[in-house]
């Protein structure tokens, strides 16, 4: 378990609360990941490409530049197997087209909107979360 990171996690959430008011008040486009990224390959036009591929290399740039600043990379791990990050990819996929729109349309920009559909699919997310940690940790013992 990782320890809890107050500042790293205010800035954190400053940093995607600002991107999603660009997003939104420059573009009129909603910062969810899943769009951004379909965009990416099935644009509607050129315009409409540029930002989106200009937002995906942002998040692409962003850890090393974090890198180049602070001397270390961002702590990532992934203890899964490569079978479970497929299943479990696959399943997201699944969940983003059903759910239209994944975690960060929903969660970020749809409660910010006060949208029914998205307090709902937040909701949704959420309880699957904590009935899959649940299930990790408890029943079969994580």
């Amino acid at each position: 378990m990782t320890e809890f990171t107050p500042v790293a996690a205010l800035v954190g959430g400053t940093i995607i609360g600002l991107g999603a008011v660009m997003a939104m008040g420059l573009l009129g486009r909603i910062a969810g990941m899943s769009g951004i990224l379909a965009g990416t390959f099935f644009p509607n036009s050129a315009e409409d490409w540029g930002w989106r591929a200009a937002f995906i290399a942002g998040m692409i740039a962003a850890p090393t530049v974090y890198t180049l600043w602070t001397g270390h990379s961002p702590d990532f791990e992934m203890p899964a197997t490569t079978t479970l990050s497929i299943v479990a990819g696959l399943l997201v996929g699944v969940g983003v087209t059903f759910g239209a729109g994944c975690a960060s349309g929903h969660g970020v920009c749809g409660l910010a909107r006060l949208s029914q559909r998205s307090i709902v699919a937040t909701g949704i997310f959420m309880a699957v979360a904590m009935a899959t940690v649940f299930v990790s940790r408890h029943v079969i013992g994580g």
